[in-house]
């Protein structure tokens, strides 16, 4: 058995000197130079010093050019050119037929130094490398080390290369390591598709297991507004894989507060002994080699407080989930009472908390009855639960299966005691500690629901209320938790005190939400919790059929991406208040303004202050190249467009005009929610003009055309990227407001 220890200071190091460089957006010369340049600097550094062993290093920077369409924020198409990726194929020096995959990003988002998100990882991912190409015993197989430079740009660079790279057909498996918070536990929250054994590796091979099915469950229901790159690795490179992510501290990633100094190294110490550990077995695994042999079916796994990982097949898990029911079933069947009856008090006890006495007392149930039919009802309800995960193949159900399994044996064998002695200090000892495994396991699963939702909420948009949400989750939480200890309630001998108390607190904490004291945000270097807020210093300009320009203006565009809107904003800056909203004009693409992503659905409240016009030192240049009729009834467009490194393209048709085919993916035009036309792009240096071309069906003649053709172009960087009037309002922000900001234009033209 070898133990490999990492290098906790290489890693801290390795970290300070990426984000000591600043915001590593797309195309800027932090991204695609600097960084570039520290991370060949370290590898040459690795592959000389293992030069006399078992190994070879092989690096190769790519710069892919490419397309695809993804069903991501309502469906958008992404293009990209000459980003940035740079692989490390490690290897026997007799060579390897069959590769693993580590992935990592070293691109941030504008404005924030992204140490969590995703620099520490790459960071990690140096001294795994350095800590595998030393091993005296050559691995079995190769790993490819992919670093790569466009994954905020919506998973650019991990398509060139799992698409384009001539290593990726060798590719049989992936670890990608990725962030939703800063620091803390990583959390595999995703495996699969299918291919068990990589759970198995996992839990076999983790020295600081922490995973759930849970979490994978929720994360791939779409209910949490983001994605990685594991999505283009099973979709277009169609293998298998883990997703790991820190989930801890989710209000400040994506600010200026992701910082290497809140990282602690207790978590770089543990996500490096997880990952080479992991990727070392899978490595010298036979499984990598036929990975087919081993695809079908899914594993329903969990971890016992980060101790040790439960695993099993999910066809064992529906015979065990099925055995649960059937046992309460039977069980139930055997009592006599009226569970009809039963179940609606407890159901109305739930919904109506201070008139549960009363509907008690009306019913006229002894004390130890009740107790009895508190508990039945909740073994059933639990049940329900069971069956109804179990019969939609969620291996989410292994939870409602603890909650059937234990609290029903613990009350088996403790029904003797009960009926000797009642309820004696032996039985309630005894019945909390039958009930301690599960929900110790639910609380913390609980835990972790509220570590990554709280965050989430504070960054999903205007429509989305967060305090409904949130309470929705606290009351399910109190309803789940004390479902069998309502049981344990009401055989205690001072039951009318103990609800006196809970009804207390409750009636206190209402009076305490209510009267307002707590503000949701805070500047506290410590903690924070900041606003986030989206500022751009923006000109439209719309032209007509004609070519002509209709209409211009210029100002700030505010998002904000927060339920409260500018509601906190308003006192300490009037000028931003509700009679600036904007308001939107259908017969424009994305409303005519500059949305940078297809997040419109998300963010309707905007506001828009007048500004001076932005007079970019690279201005956009754009030309319709030709425009011709084809022999199959369609007019066939093509444009040339120069400019930043980032823009959007939004495509609109008029009097029921439809797009048949374009340049972008797969020639088949992608949709959005809205029914119009999203195309990302970005690029990042030395990239050519950006040339494309789509065939539309013209429908009837009206007043707007054919079609509207608009975009933005962004300034994330650089010179371009601040204005007087930008930098003036930033002053004036609040420091629990984090407003990310840029200039960008928008031009709109219709055909």
């Amino acid at each position: 058995h070898l133990l490999i220890l990492l290098c906790i200071t290489s890693s801290a190091k390795h970290l300070e000197r990426i984000t000591s460089v600043g915001p590593r957006p797309v195309g800027s010369r932090e991204n695609e130079v600097l960084t570039v340049n520290f991370l060949l600097e370290q590898i040459e550094h690795i592959k000389a010093d293992s030069a006399s062993g078992p190994h070879s290093v092989t690096v190769d920077v790519q710069k892919p050019t490419g397309s695809f369409s993804i069903d991501f924020l309502g469906g958008f198409t992404s293009y990209y050119d000459k980003v940035s990726n740079i692989a490390v194929r490690l290897e026997p020096k007799a060579g390897a037929q069959h590769l693993m995959l580590a992935n990592c990003h070293f691109d941030s988002v504008a404005n924030s130094p992204g140490a969590s998100d995703d620099a520490v990882s790459c960071a990690v991912m140096l001294e795994v490398l350095h800590s595998l190409a030393n091993l005296s015993t050559p691995l079995r197989h190769g790993v490819v080390f992919l670093f790569n430079g466009a994954e905020e740009n919506v998973l650019q660079a991990s398509h060139g290369f799992i698409t384009q790279h001539p290593w990726a057909k060798q590719v049989r498996a992936f670890i990608n390591l990725e962030a939703a918070g800063v620091g803390g536990k990583e959390v595999v929250f995703q495996t699969g598709p299918e291919n068990p054994w990589l759970v198995q590796a996992y839990v076999h091979a983790a020295k600081h297991p922490f995973a759930s099915v849970v979490g994978q469950e929720v994360f791939q229901s779409g209910v949490i507004p983001s994605d990685t790159d594991f999505r283009i690795y099973r979709d277009f490179g169609n293998i298998p894989g883990i997703d790991l992510a820190f989930i801890e501290n989710g209000f400040i990633y994506h600010t200026k507060y992701d910082t290497p100094d809140r990282i602690l190294t207790d978590s770089i110490q543990r996500a490096g002994d997880n990952i080479l550990a992991v990727l070392k077995h899978l490595a010298m695994s036979v499984e990598l080699a036929d990975s087919s042999q081993y695809r079908h079916g899914n594993m329903v796994f969990f971890d016992l407080l980060g101790m040790v990982v439960v695993a099993y097949p999910a066809h064992v898990g529906t015979i065990i989930n099925y055995l649960a029911a059937m046992a309460t079933f039977l069980y139930l069947f055997k009592k006599s009472s009226h569970p009809t009856n039963a179940t609606a008090v407890v159901i109305l006890s739930w919904l109506v908390t201070l008139l549960t006495v009363l509907i008690l007392a009306v019913l006229g149930v002894r004390r130890l009855e009740l107790g009895e039919l508190y508990f039945d009802v909740s073994l059933l309800l639990w049940s329900a639960a069971l069956i109804f995960l179990t019969a939609n193949d969620l291996c989410s159900a292994y939870v409602p299966m603890l909650m059937v399994a234990f609290p029903l044996v613990t009350k088996l064998l403790l029904t003797r005691e009960f009926r000797l002695r009642g309820v004696s200090m032996k039985y309630s000892i005894l019945y909390q500690l039958g009930l301690g495994l599960p929900y110790v396991h639910f609380m913390f699963l609980i835990w972790v629901v509220f570590e990554i939702f709280t965050p989430i909420l504070g960054r999903c948009g205007t429509e989305i209320p967060p305090d409904v949400v949130l309470a929705t989750l606290v009351a399910l939480t109190v309803i789940f938790l004390s479902s069998f200890f309502l049981h344990f309630i009401y055989l205690a001998r001072s039951t009318k005190w103990l609800l006196a108390g809970l009804g207390t607190v409750f009636t206190v904490f209402l009076l305490l939400v209510s009267c307002g004291l707590f503000f949701p945000y805070t500047a506290d270097p410590s903690a924070p919790r900041p606003k986030r807020v989206f500022i751009q210093h923006t000109t439209r300009t719309f032209h007509g059929l004609d070519g002509q320009v209709e209409s211009k203006d210029s100002g700030l565009w505010i998002n904000s991406f927060d339920y409260t809107g500018m509601q906190h904003i308003t006192p300490l800056i009037p000028e931003i208040n509700d009679t600036i909203r904007t308001s939107c004009h259908d017969d424009r693409p994305f409303c005519g303004f500059p949305w940078f992503l297809p997040i419109n659905f998300l963010a309707k409240k905007n506001w828009y202050l007048p500004a001076p016009e932005v007079f970019p030192k690279s201005p956009v240049k754009f030309q319709l190249l030709s425009k011709e009729e084809t022999k199959w009834g369609t007019v066939k467009m093509t444009f040339e467009v120069k400019g930043p490194s980032h823009m959007s393209l939004y495509l609109k048709p008029h009097q029921d005009a439809t797009l048949s085919s374009w340049s972008f993916g797969d020639g088949t035009p992608k949709l959005d929610l809205a029914g119009e036309y999203f195309i990302f792009y970005s690029h990042g240096l030395d990239a050519p003009v950006w040339n494309f071309w789509f065939e539309i069906q013209q429908g009837q003649k009206g007043p707007l055309g054919m079609i509207s053709v608009a975009f933005s172009a962004h300034y994330f960087f650089g010179e371009d990227q601040r204005t007087v009037q930008l930098n003036n309002m930033l002053d004036r922000f609040p420091k629990w407001a984090f407003a990310s900001s840029w200039v960008s234009t928008y031009h709109m033209y219709r055909y």
